[in-house]
């Protein structure tokens, strides 16, 4: 079962509006400090916000990490983060306080009720091919009365998204939709690249796949050599099944073509969704790569040979590499009906995007064999969507977040308590 959707999502947050209320009143009362910064997010300390992380602890801002479990808080010591939990009183005080707040899914990736008042840093988790935010009616689905309550759910989410002072974008046809989706103006969306695809520019093209191989054979306890290695991530469904759940026929092609090959497949379901994806037998070709292993597959991309996905963010990402893409949406016209694309899906998965497991195993067997038609579509792809391939996306965002608390001035948001402060000194110096 699906784990989430957005009309349960949008109930919760229905039932929450007074603790939301408290949070205000309470980013009301207490003055933000001049230095903290605050990290989240809801895969963990991984993603674009760890890549930031880095490039404003090594600039010598005061940051912590709001970690939502144990394995959060391990990886944090572990990479030498300081860390509060997130739902913790602590953790509370410390969004609280922050004048710089990082996200990279939501609020939630913080502490969702003390975020009034801050410089919002909204990283996001990819560039966006289905339509997100206000662009899409799932945001605001209601899960009853819809006539009434997604109007008031739009509302909300508008004001909410308004406290965001900064979202990257990877370019400036990503920037037009990060505009829409939230509700932002040409300001709040500058084209500095995403933090969290760094990792695919950095150095030299030979080290970032020799990394990523070596990474490959820790999680899969197998020696890769260079056996074909391909990725499968299907994007979530809204809470519904997954379409593309192979039959007990289409496990035995799958198998077929990775016998030929001698090749392994990854299986990357979505965090938020739910699919059965294991052969009605025995093999160690087929390995599940779920986020429980890998909080994020992005520095993986240069260790593969082949990704296959639906309308996943990935795809942007692995035209960086450059990664061939096959393409496989047997739910083409009903996702698109319901959720709503970007575009044409024609313009970035070609016009015949496979349909049936048959056919992607061919479009599989077709890349593994001559990859070189695949690769000038990631290559074209990449020059679409990725104004900077240098590597340096995190470095101009911290100088950008710099340069926006410097215009603001030294002195961040006042609460009531700092105001009753200057209040009282005055007074006594009179």
């Amino acid at each position: 079962m699906a784990s989430f959707s957005f009309g349960a999502g949008n109930a919760q947050k229905l039932r929450r509006l007074p603790l939301y209320l408290a949070g205000r009143l309470l980013t009301l009362l207490v003055p933000r400090s001049h230095d903290e910064w605050v990290f989240g997010s809801a895969v963990g300390v991984a993603d674009g916000a760890l890549t930031l992380h880095r490039v404003a602890a090594d600039h010598g801002e005061k940051t912590t990490w709001l970690v939502a479990d144990d394995g959060q808080a391990r990886t944090a010591r572990d990479l030498g983060i300081r860390w509060v939990r997130r739902d913790s009183a602590r953790g509370l005080w410390r969004t609280a306080r922050a004048r710089v707040i990082v996200v990279t899914h939501g609020f939630g990736d913080v502490q969702r009720y003390a975020v009034g008042g801050a410089f919002v840093v909204q990283l996001w988790h990819g560039i966006p091919l289905k339509r997100i935010g206000l662009d899409s009616a799932e945001t605001t689905r209601a899960p009853v009365l819809p006539s009434v309550l997604s109007p008031v759910l739009r509302l909300l989410y508008r004001r909410t998204t308004r406290r965001i002072g900064l979202v990257p974008a990877a370019s400036h046809l990503v920037r037009g939709r990060l505009e829409t989706a939230f509700a932002l103006t040409d300001a709040q969306v500058p084209v500095t690249g995403e933090p969290r695809v760094d990792v695919l520019s950095s150095g030299e093209a030979a080290e970032r796949r020799a990394r990523a191989r070596a990474a490959l054979h820790t999680l899969t306890g197998t020696q890769l050599g260079e056996r074909p290695v391909v990725l499968y991530a299907p994007t979530w469904r809204d809470g519904d099944p997954d379409p593309a759940i192979p039959t007990a026929d289409e496990w035995a092609a799958i198998r077929a073509v990775l016998d030929r090959h001698d090749g392994m497949l990854l299986v990357r379901s979505h965090p938020l969704g739910a699919g059965e994806y294991r052969p009605p037998w025995p093999t160690d070709r087929v390995r599940p790569l779920g986020s429980d292993l890998v909080a994020d597959v992005t520095p993986l991309l240069p260790g593969l040979d082949v990704l296959v996905t639906d309308y996943s963010s990935l795809a942007f990402d692995a035209a960086l590499v450059p990664l061939p893409v096959v393409f496989f949406a047997p739910d083409l016209e009903a996702y698109t009906a319901r959720r709503g694309l970007y575009g044409r899906y024609a313009d970035v998965a070609g016009d015949v995007p496979a349909r049936t497991w048959s056919a992607a195993v061919t479009a599989i067997e077709a890349v593994v064999n001559d990859p070189t038609e695949a690769l000038a579509a990631s290559v074209a792809r990449s020059a679409t969507v990725h104004a900077h391939r240098d590597g340096r996306n995190a470095e101009r965002v911290h100088r950008l977040i710099r340069n926006r608390l410097d215009a603001r001035g030294t002195t961040p948001g006042t609460g009531v308590l700092r105001g009753a402060r200057r209040w009282t000194t005055r007074k006594a110096t009179r």
